[in-house]
C-alpha cells in the first residue's frame, strides 16, 4: 500500500500537468472571442436607368444631400444618408424591373406628416404597407411608416423612427 502523501503528490502533479495543457487553450479561445470586429454599413448602391431622374428624385423627394463622388464620369451620384453611410446611384440599367416591397430602403424623418405634405406637393404616390390607403401603417412598436417607389421601381419606406 502506498503512503497517503505519495498519492496526494501524484494527484497534485497530475492536476498541474492537466492545467498546463488546458489553460493555454482556454486563453487562446478567450482571445479569439475578444477579436470581434465592429461592422457598419458604408453604402448601398442602386443600379438605375436614368441617372438624372433618379438624382432629382433622391435629392428633391427623398431629400438626401448630395456629396462629391470620385469618378466624375457622369455615371455616378452619391448621397449621404447619415452616420457615415452613403447611397450610390449608378447609371447603366437597361430597363426598369420589378422589385418586391419586402426589399426596400428605409429612411427615418422627424415628422411623417410633414414628409407626406412634400410628397403630395410633388404629386408622388405613396401608400401604407398593404397598399390600400394613404394612412401610414402603425407598427406594433408605435412607429408610423409609408412606402413609395423611386423612378426605377425600388421600394422606399419612410418612417418616423427618427433619433437625433
Amino acid at each position: 500500500m502506498m503512503p497517503c502523501s505519495y498519492l496526494v503528490k501524484q494527484v497534485c502533479l497530475s492536476s498541474f500537468v492537466v492545467a498546463l495543457f488546458l489553460f493555454p487553450a482556454t486563453t487562446k479561445a478567450q482571445k479569439s472571442m475578444d477579436t470581434t470586429i465592429t461592422v457598419r454599413i458604408n453604402h448601398v448602391a442602386i443600379y438605375v436607368k436614368d441617372l438624372e431622374k433618379s438624382r432629382e428624385f433622391y435629392e428633391k423627394i427623398v431629400q438626401l444631400k448630395r456629396i462629391p463622388e470620385p469618378f466624375k464620369d457622369g455615371l455616378h451620384e452619391w448621397f449621404t444618408v447619415g452616420s457615415g453611410a452613403q447611397l450610390h446611384l449608378i447609371k447603366g440599367a437597361s430597363e426598369i424591373t420589378f422589385h418586391d416591397k419586402h426589399n426596400h430602403l428605409c429612411f427615418s424623418v422627424p415628422s411623417i406628416d410633414q414628409y407626406i405634405l412634400n410628397l403630395q406637393s410633388n404629386k408622388i404616390d405613396y401608400s401604407n404597407w398593404v397598399g390600400d390607403s394613404k394612412t401610414p401603417t402603425l407598427r406594433t412598436d408605435g412607429i408610423r411608416q409609408i412606402y413609395l417607389k423611386d423612378p426605377d421601381g425600388y421600394w422606399i419606406e419612410i418612417n418616423d423612427d427618427y433619433r437625433k
